[in-house]
């Protein structure tokens, strides 16, 4: 018998195939797209409040998006032969196909948006700074100078066709992911058509509460105030997106114990044996309640300026924990029983191993180490660039 196993399990459900690194894979992907959806309700939706906000989300979509491949890169034995994907497309693979929608939400939507949003800036900056960052800029601007009132309403108008094409490709981007752990139907715990659904809007909820503690880390750091009507319009939509999130699947788990089918007993004694501390206790308790409760007790409550910040960003923190406790559930969860329903294994996290925890936490704080030169290069306001 293999230790950490019970029951029944084929040799090849053993060992998990799936690790730490395609927990990360999800949950980085569901940061981009609710940071970019963050930054649309100021281009398209015209929510005034939250402008300050909005390059600090374009940018944060983008530093998380360039290191979203990396997670799937270290779990392939041959990581050089992914580019191939693009030479042989293959239509009836999912995982090849997401390529593709990777590549053109980069590419194609937020790099084009990000160009847009700068040009002047950046124009501005290769002309006036000094040193070898000059050149940076210089090639940023990619030969275009014209910075005239004309110009900038023409650069105004496609950026905002560009936002518009923009959120679809962003409930693409993360739809997709959900559709891949959906559309795997030998697995029970993965098979449910509300899985797309509630992945997107999960990570509308990491996105938006990832923006919001950075913007308060960013303002401290920068030593400017911070707009409390914007972090307060933020919070108010992160909370009402939350309920809607925490009501989806609250529906999936009242209807597979309705449905009640021959899966539904594993289920359930995962749910109360090896999942019971990282789904009941952190993801639903500490994870979904305790945020829910700080956020709309802002909403009902008149509370000072500080009270607020400490309540958004507890609120905050325990969101994106919360949002990774789903992620590893699903991933890791999902593999825990065998399809037979008879046996069940164990998941040990190692350290130092190529998919074990050190690498997962390099690939976290390297999304926010990009940022930080992203920072340094584009200033958040006109009124820093000059």
């Amino acid at each position: 018998m293999h230790p950490g196993v019970e029951g029944f399990m084929y040799p090849n459900e053993v060992e998990l195939q799936w690790s730490i690194l395609i927990v990360l894979y999800p949950y980085i992907t569901g940061l981009v797209a609710g940071a970019f959806i963050l930054a649309s309700l100021e281009r398209v939706f015209k929510v005034a409040a939250v402008k300050p906000t909005y390059r600090l989300a374009l940018l944060t979509a983008l530093a998380f998006l360039l290191v979203a491949p990396l997670p799937l890169q270290l779990h392939l034995g041959h990581p050089e032969r992914s580019f191939e994907m693009y030479l042989t497309p293959n239509r009836s693979s999912a995982m090849a196909m997401f390529g593709f929608v990777y590549l053109w939400y980069l590419m194609v939507v937020l790099l084009l948006e990000i160009w847009l949003d700068y040009r002047a800036d950046i124009v501005r900056m290769s002309q006036t700074t000094r040193g070898p960052v000059r050149w940076i800029y210089k090639v940023l601007t990619l030969g275009s100078q014209d910075i005239s009132p004309e110009a900038r309403k023409i650069d105004d108008t496609v950026g905002w066709i560009v936002t518009i094409i923009g959120i679809p490709s962003a409930f693409l981007l993360h739809g997709y992911v959900g559709f891949i752990f959906g559309s795997v139907k030998a697995n029970a715990w993965w098979s449910t058509p509300l899985m797309p659904v509630v992945f997107l809007f999960s990570a509308m909820v990491s996105g938006i509460a990832a923006v919001m503690l950075l913007y308060m880390v960013v303002s401290r750091f920068q030593k400017q105030v911070v707009d409390m009507r914007c972090l307060d319009t933020i919070a108010k939509y992160l909370f009402y997106v939350f309920l809607i999130d925490f009501s989806l699947e609250m529906l999936d788990l009242i209807h597979r114990i309705y449905e009640a089918d021959e899966s539904f007993r594993t289920l359930d004694f995962m749910v109360q044996t090896r999942l019971y501390m990282s789904q009941v206790v952190i993801q639903i308790c500490i994870g979904t309640v305790v945020p829910l409760a700080l956020l709309g007790w802002t909403q009902v409550r008149r509370l000072s300026d500080g009270v607020r910040r400490a309540m958004y960003a507890t609120a905050g923190v325990l969101t994106l924990i919360g949002i990774f406790a789903m992620r590893w559930n699903v991933v890791i969860g999902g593999q825990l029983f065998s399809k037979s329903y008879l046996g069940y294994t164990t998941y040990k996290l190692e350290f130092a191993t190529r998919e074990g925890l050190l690498p997962a936490i390099v690939l976290m704080i390297l999304p926010l180490a990009i940022l930080w030169v992203l920072l340094k290069l584009l200033p958040l306001s006109e009124k820093e660039a000059a």
